[in-house]
């Protein structure tokens, strides 16, 4: 039997260092959506969110396509996708421009300009831009200004935050997942498709930071006033998480993300001294033992490491210790015990894990998971872009790899995240 049109759904695809995730979404009144269809798939084939193996990136997109249809019915033809990776960099940008109105009150026009002023930034040439976000104009000298529309003035000014990625890796990107069958509509930073997914409209007014530790990389977003004031990529996830325990119980890598799921925590206080792990059970190889607060010291010092991280990150927007809404966590990293608490210790901030605050029905028990938060924020994401086109959304059909960035960037130009 032939699957259903995908015309009428949505799909987010994540393609990270450990894992390959698809969601299939059926928008509802709510401005929510139905759980439909998951897939999911492991991935060896990038580091850092880079890809570093083309087929074995396709084989795995492949796989978790298939579950997705599988469990949906329907055919997968187009996706959003997430960019991720330590190739991610932001930077801050301002643009000026005459207000051209013969009344001089400032136009969608005007403000389309400055913006586009604002995108001037160099960069270089094998770069491109994937978000551009306005947070504040300024018109004739009067800053602050949230939105300029109708008011008069001369001089109209913006100041944005941007984000870029590699050209290259994007190119990458892109290849394996048409490669794979499906066409691109859309890409979107993957630190802000967690922060749609995982923030609430009053948690970005009053301050706060969005920490995505993934397995290879930690994406980082700080909001406040409404707007995105910060974001970054750390080159450190929860797979040195992983290395370090392979390492400090000279055991293999397998067999040390088990043992991390398993028994993982970031406080050695919470452990008995006689706590001990039986190797065996993960490893009929594996002869020895090992103690649980000794596993807890060697996570405590890794994921010690990507708070003080964050916190320096903080810091040079300074906004170490001053975010009221705190840290959010999310991500695989996220689901280690006693992380909160020393998040507090370290960041001296409130500390939480994540959860959707979209209205989500269907399978929602499979994604109401912090590892989730990136595809459904990319859904989201969809949700939130009102102009339709062809039963989608205003995003670029991308129909080869080499023309991807730019049909990217020319369709962030119709919207802010």
């Amino acid at each position: 039997m032939s699957k259903k049109s995908s015309k009428d759904i949505i799909i987010g695809l994540d393609v990270g260092t450990s894992k390959v995730a698809t969601i299939v979404g059926n928008p509802n009144e709510e401005m929510g959506f139905d759980v439909i269809g998951i897939g999911t798939a492991p991935n060896t084939a990038m580091r850092k969110g880079t890809v570093i193996d083309l087929e074995d990136t396709i084989s795995a997109i492949s796989a978790s396509l298939e579950e997705a249809e599988k469990m949906s019915g329907y055919r997968i033809e187009n996706a959003i996708l997430a960019a991720g990776g330590d190739h991610i960099k932001s930077a801050d940008s301002k643009g000026v421009i005459a207000v051209s109105g013969d009344n001089g009150e400032v136009g969608i026009d005007d403000i389309e300009r400055v913006i586009e002023a604002a995108k001037s930034i160099t960069q270089p040439t094998n770069r491109e831009m994937l978000h551009i976000m306005p947070r504040l104009y300024t018109v004739d000298g009067q800053s602050g200004v949230k939105d300029p529309l109708g008011l008069t003035g001369i001089r109209l000014e913006v100041e944005a935050h941007v984000i870029s990625a590699s050209t290259p890796a994007l190119k990458n990107l892109t290849k394996c997942v048409e490669q794979a069958g499906v066409n691109i509509m859309g890409l979107v930073y993957s630190g802000i498709a967690s922060a749609n997914s995982m923030l609430s409209k009053k948690q970005k007014e009053i301050g706060v930071v969005l920490a995505d530790i993934g397995a290879g990389t930690t994406d980082l977003v700080v909001c406040e006033e409404g707007e995105v004031i910060h974001s970054a990529t750390l080159p450190v996830g929860s797979m040195n998480i992983t290395n370090d325990i392979a390492i400090g119980l000279k055991t293999s890598i397998a067999t040390a993300e088990a043992v991390k799921l398993k028994y993982g925590v970031c406080k050695p206080d919470a452990v008995s001294d006689h706590e001990r792990i039986n190797l065996t059970d993960f490893d009929k190889n594996e002869e020895q033992e090992a103690s649980q607060k000794y596993l807890a010291e060697i996570i405590e010092a890794r994921m010690a490491e990507i708070l003080s991280l964050i916190k320096e990150e903080l810091k040079s927007v300074n906004k170490d210790g001053m975010l009221p809404a705190g840290a959010v966590f999310c991500g695989g990293g996220a689901k280690l015990g006693g992380l909160v608490d020393l998040s507090k210790e370290i960041l001296r901030l409130p500390s939480s894990v994540g959860t959707p605050i979209i209205e989500l029905t269907g399978f929602v028990d499979k994604v109401i998971d912090p590892s989730y938060a990136t595809v459904i924020g990319l859904i989201q994401q969809a949700l939130k872009e009102p102009i339709k086109r062809d039963g989608f959304f205003s995003m670029p059909k991308v129909t080869s790899a080499s023309a991807t960035p730019n049909k990217i960037r020319d369709w962030f130009k119709q919207f802010i995240p």
